[in-house]
């Protein structure tokens, strides 16, 4: 996709105000037809621009007080896709990234409590085949989080 243009920045600042918001409410702020807005809105999508428009839960509001960040060495690291699709099927995992560095990958996890966190770890994760070493790091609350500025 070509470089994002002035509508395309200012139609993603409108949904970042509210994901809500009605396609004819971002056209009458911008001063845009509503048909262009649905238009930019599916060609931003399409390229994968924007990822989607969702909620974003407050885990901690639906009882997920604890969350950590694991570093996860391989045996192998041709086993990544493998190790990523059963990663997947734990709904507590809420970001998998490819690093550099000690670790293969990196996740992001979210439990209830200690004991859900350490069923998280030794009973699914360190279980999946392929997995040598986890190395955890508790966080203590999101300070802040965002979107790149545009």
């Amino acid at each position: 996709m070509e470089v994002l243009d002035e509508f395309d920045i200012n139609i993603i600042k409108e949904l970042e105000k509210d994901g809500r918001m009605a396609f004819s409410a971002i056209a009458s702020n911008l001063k845009i037809s509503n048909t262009m807005v649905h238009q930019r809105i599916n060609r931003l999508i399409e390229h994968g621009v924007l990822t989607g428009i969702k909620p974003v839960i407050n885990e901690k509001k639906i009882g997920y007080d604890w969350g950590a960040f694991t570093g996860i060495t391989l045996n192998k690291d041709a086993d990544s896709a493998r190790v990523i699709e059963e990663l997947k099927g734990i709904p507590e995992i809420t970001e998998c990234y490819f690093i550099t560095g000690s670790y293969t990958l990196y996740i992001k996890m979210i439990a209830k409590d200690h004991e859900h966190m350490r069923r998280l770890l030794y009973e699914k994760i360190d279980n999946i085949p392929g997995i040598a070493k986890t190395d955890s790091i508790i966080e203590l609350g999101c300070a802040f989080k965002r979107n790149v500025t545009l």
